[in-house]
């Protein structure tokens, strides 16, 4: 009985910890990204200059095969739903890496790099297990997709056409 008590607990604790959020933890929101300009700013910042629109955040990294691989998928993404808002989160280990990545891959958007990489403060509070990892925030700053991978694009583009269609 022990046992099997034991093992339900251990399903419903991975169970949540893979649950949809519709908002972010205070800690997420209080960490502060670096900007390409150099500047600290915090996490709700960041979604506060989007609120009003319809969000997808990417987070990602140079060094990270798959990020690389994804790049067309999230480009033919941005070419398909031209009315949504595109911030790019890295997990580089330097800004040198990070800022040719931006320019390789010719990323638009706004881009911000986490402190402390994956397993850091940010990383930490928005449950980062996986890099790409997409974010999808409605208009209203709910999240509405809370985590999405690289094989995940048809779900995605899915979600950004229902929320263009009921705005």
């Amino acid at each position: 009985m022990k046992q099997i008590l034991v093992l339900l607990f251990a399903v419903v604790s991975f169970s949540c910890s893979q649950a949809q959020k519709n908002s972010f933890s205070k800690e997420a929101l209080l960490e502060t990204l670096l900007a390409t300009d150099g500047n600290q700013v915090p996490f709700k910042d960041i979604l506060k200059k989007h609120k009003g629109q319809t969000l997808v955040i990417e987070v990602w990294a140079s060094w990270c095969g798959d990020c690389v691989k994804a790049m067309p998928k999230i480009k033919e993404l941005q070419a398909n739903n031209p009315h949504v808002d595109y911030v790019f989160i890295s997990m580089d280990k330097t800004a040198d890496k990070w800022k040719e990545g931006i320019a390789k891959h010719e990323l638009k958007g706004d881009h911000f790099m986490a402190n402390d990489q994956m397993k850091g403060v940010f990383g930490k509070a928005i449950d980062l297990d996986w890099i790409p990892r997409y974010i999808i925030i409605d208009k209203t700053g709910k999240i509405v997709i809370y985590r999405a991978i690289e094989t995940d694009f048809e779900k995605i583009n899915t979600e950004l056409k229902k929320l263009e269609a009921g705005s």
